[in-house]
C-alpha cells in the first residue's frame, strides 16, 4: 500500500472550537488563549490495488474556490474524481470539513469526491444532525444523505474484504476506527481516538473525549496489537509524526 500524508498544516484550538493557523518557526503558542491545543490536521490517501482511499476529509478550506484538499491531492498527482472511499472516523468539523463544496452561484452543497463512496457510523450522522454538539457543522454533512454516494455501518463489519471497521465511542459518541489490510500489510486509523504518537505511550485521558477513559484504554490496547501484528498507524493530528511502524 501506498500511504500519503495530506497535511493542511498546524493549528492551535481552544474552548470556541476555533481552528486557527500556527507557524511552529514564528508563532508563540504561549500568546494563544490559555488551554490551547496544538494540532496538526492531516488526512490521508492510501492507494490499494483496489481503491484509491481517503481516510478523514480535512477542515474544508478553501483558497481561490479550490478546496484546500484538491490541492493537496493534486500536488501528489490525484485528482477528487480519483478517490473511490472516502472513510470518516466520525464528523467534527476538522475531519469532515473537506467532504463537500458549496456551489456559489446556487448555494447547493456538492460532494467534493463525487466518484467516492463514503463510510460513516450510522449513528455518529443522526447526532451530528441533531445540534447537540457545537464541533458539528451541519449544512456540510448534507451530501452525506445521498444514499448511492454513502453506506451507513453499523458497530462492527467488513467492508469489500479487507477493510474493518469498528465502534469505538471514545472520543465522541460514535467515533469508528477502520483497519485496511492488503496481503501481509495492516495499516491502522484510529482518529481522534489514537491522534497523536506520545498519547499511544502514557496512559493520557483527554478532558476533550466524550469518553476519555474509554478512549484511553484503546490506545494502550492499540499500541501492544500494533507492536504484534505489525500494523502502521496513521496519526491525523501529530506535528512531527504522521505515521509509526512500533515493530
Amino acid at each position: 500500500m501506498n500511504i500519503i500524508p495530506l497535511s493542511e498544516g498546524a493549528f492551535t484550538i481552544d474552548s470556541t472550537k476555533q481552528f486557527v493557523p500556527f507557524d511552529p518557526q514564528s508563532d508563540d503558542l504561549q500568546q494563544r488563549p490559555k488551554g490551547s491545543l496544538l494540532v496538526e490536521i492531516q488526512p490521508f490517501l492510501v492507494v490499494t490495488k483496489k481503491d484509491i482511499i481517503l481516510l478523514d476529509a480535512g477542515l474544508g478550506y478553501s483558497h481561490d474556490g479550490v478546496l484546500q484538499i484538491h490541492t493537496l491531492l493534486a500536488e501528489h498527482g490525484f485528482a477528487a474524481d480519483d478517490v473511490t472511499k472516502v472513510l470518516l472516523s466520525h464528523l467534527h468539523r476538522d475531519h469532515a470539513g473537506g467532504i463537500s463544496m458549496r456551489d456559489q452561484v446556487s448555494g447547493i452543497w456538492r460532494s467534493a469526491f463525487p466518484h467516492a463512496h463514503h463510510y460513516v457510523h450510522r449513528s455518529e450522522l443522526q447526532f451530528a444532525n441533531s445540534g447537540q454538539s457545537a464541533s458539528y457543522e451541519i449544512e456540510p454533512l448534507q451530501v452525506l444523505h445521498n444514499t448511492e454516494l454513502v453506506t451507513l455501518l453499523d458497530d462492527a463489519g467488513v467492508i469489500d474484504g479487507y477493510i474493518h471497521h469498528q465502534l469505538t465511542a471514545g472520543h465522541s459518541p460514535f467515533h469508528q476506527v477502520f483497519w485496511i489490510m492488503e496481503e501481509d500489510e495492516t495499516v491502522f486509523f484510529g482518529g481522534d481516538e489514537a491522534p497523536q504518537l506520545q498519547q499511544m505511550k502514557t496512559k493520557f485521558i483527554a478532558k476533550y473525549d466524550h469518553n476519555g477513559k474509554r478512549a484511553m484504554e484503546w490506545r494502550q490496547q492499540w499500541w501492544v496489537e500494533a507492536q504484534e501484528k505489525k500494523w502502521t498507524i496513521l496519526f491525523y493530528h501529530d506535528i512531527a509524526t504522521p505515521m509509526v511502524r512500533p515493530f
